[in-house]
């Protein structure tokens, strides 16, 4: 008995004190490791062990710094000009454009055009079309790359764009397209001459528990054909009957197909991902851009384990501050932290409307029950919060007084904020943001709105079991 006393709070005292050296943790997410360890030391030892820390090591610090400097040394033209942002954008805007491009050097620039897609069937049939059409190469990255209608007819095109002497470059994620990875349709293409590469692999598991975590995910969606197309938005390389998760299909999503000097930032996107999964030079990629006459300013904005840390709440926190009558925002994931939460009620309460959306049944209980834990406040400060009904509402979207849009792969919750790396594009024009705004509007009216005497009236036992998740969010 004494032994495992000892063991107990050395176990405790170890950790607890690593927690305490950490600068790089918030309050909140050392009192949930707190809890878990005084609770369940051997267990809580353990999970701190595998997934406590958001490190990838010091080598992928280091390329990462190294592809970047590569990168602005020998495309910086094409990363738009810091000045931009004070000749293209709307001075109440600004801060939030200046603060986007102050994580990776994106910066806006002009001549930008969007085209929002219908649905899944319109995307996959526009991407594979464009991939046919491809002259010089095609590029894509996909976190989620399932082999069934969808996967299977975008491989099918990489083959054949490949076949006829298109450079292409095709990247899966080592989780979340495992099945993908390990299969014929992948070797088919490997065959075919497409060059293939996987983000963060699997492939040596132990090293990367002993030097890294298993859970930090490369969860981008980046396609690009020529330099000049690029698509943008929630969806992965799957069909929105999502067959792994089919019980909460469809998986409604949304992606815009993109033109313009915003394409090539993109580009420089997936290079930077090609770079460090294949260590690489950027010689190897083709760099061009196209501005459309009249187009409007974008810029790209990425994030991930190697960049800053906070970049992604910050930047969300900087658009509401901009919010001056309208912000609407979807999410499957909506699990904010601090700085995110106080942005929205501090929104609503100056008399921005403020529409919340979100999925009315979840894939992740966790997430599920964390999101209600915010419901209360988020209502009592003004915000109107509505729960979509028509399956599983994927899309990320954040509209601003009908002039700003930001889409991309970037969720609310924390795995967005510290683990996965993302991208999205940040945009000023009213017609494309008018485009996304009704669609949230077509959520909207397949959703239920969630009242404050609702909330008020649910039992106690839910109540507590979402503040109880909430409060240990940081370690689940």
């Amino acid at each position: 008995m004494t032994i495992i006393l000892v063991l107990h709070t050395l176990l405790v005292i170890t950790f607890t004190v690593r927690i305490l050296l950490r600068d790089d943790l918030s309050p909140p997410g050392r009192l949930a490791w707190f809890i878990v360890l005084n609770l369940l030391p051997y267990f809580g030892s353990a999970i701190y062990f595998l997934f406590g820390e958001i490190d990838l090591g010091n080598r992928a610090d280091k390329r990462h710094k190294e592809i970047f400097d590569e990168i602005r040394s020998k495309a910086s033209w094409f990363m738009g000009e810091a000045t931009n942002t004070e000749k293209l954008i709307e001075p109440v805007y600004r801060p939030a454009f200046r603060y986007a491009g102050s994580i990776n050097g994106f910066y806006p620039s002009a001549g930008n055009a969007a085209e929002l897609m219908a649905d899944g069937d319109e995307t996959l049939t526009r991407m594979v079309a464009d991939i046919d059409a491809a002259m010089d190469h095609v590029h894509v990255l996909y976190y989620i790359w399932l082999d069934d209608n969808t996967g299977h007819a975008i491989a099918e095109a990489l083959i054949r764009a490949a076949q006829r002497g298109v450079t292409c470059r095709a990247m899966a994620d080592g989780l979340g397209s495992r099945m993908m990875i390990n299969s014929a349709l992948w070797q088919r293409m490997k065959d075919a001459g497409v060059k293939l590469a996987v983000a963060l692999s699997l492939k040596h598991p132990i090293r990367t528990i002993l030097t890294s975590r298993l859970d930090l995910r490369n969860h981008r969606k980046i396609t690009v054909i020529d330099s000049r197309i690029t698509y943008c938005g929630s969806r992965n390389s799957a069909d929105p009957g999502f067959l792994v998760k089919a019980k909460y299909a469809p998986w409604v999503d949304i992606m815009l197909r993109f033109t313009g000097p915003v394409v090539v930032q993109n580009q420089l996107l997936f290079a930077s991902d090609w770079m460090q999964a294949t260590n690489a030079s950027l010689d190897g990629i083709v760099l061009s851009s196209a501005p459309t006459e009249g187009g409007f300013p974008a810029q790209v904005m990425g994030v991930g384990p190697t960049e800053r840390h906070g970049a992604t709440p910050q930047l969300f926190a900087n658009l509401i501050a901009c919010a001056q009558t309208q912000l609407t925002l979807t999410t499957p994931y909506f699990v904010p932290d601090a700085t995110v939460l106080e942005a929205l009620c501090a929104a609503a309460y100056r008399g921005v409307a403020v529409a919340l959306i979100f999925p009315k049944v979840n894939d992740s209980w966790i997430v599920a029950a964390a999101s209600r834990s915010y419901y209360h406040r988020l209502l009592d400060a003004g915000c109107v919060i509505h729960e979509f009904k028509g399956g599983l509402l994927h899309a990320k979207t954040l509209t601003i007084d009908g002039k700003i849009s930001l889409i991309g792969s970037s969720n609310l919750d924390l795995r967005s904020f510290d683990l996965n790396y993302e991208n999205n594009i940040l945009l000023q024009d009213e017609a494309t943001t008018l485009a996304i705004t009704e669609r949230q509007q077509s959520y909207i009216s397949r959703s239920e709105i969630v009242t404050l005497p609702t909330v008020l009236a649910w039992h106690y036992h839910e109540r507590i079991w979402h503040n109880v998740i909430a409060t240990i969010g940081p370690v689940l």
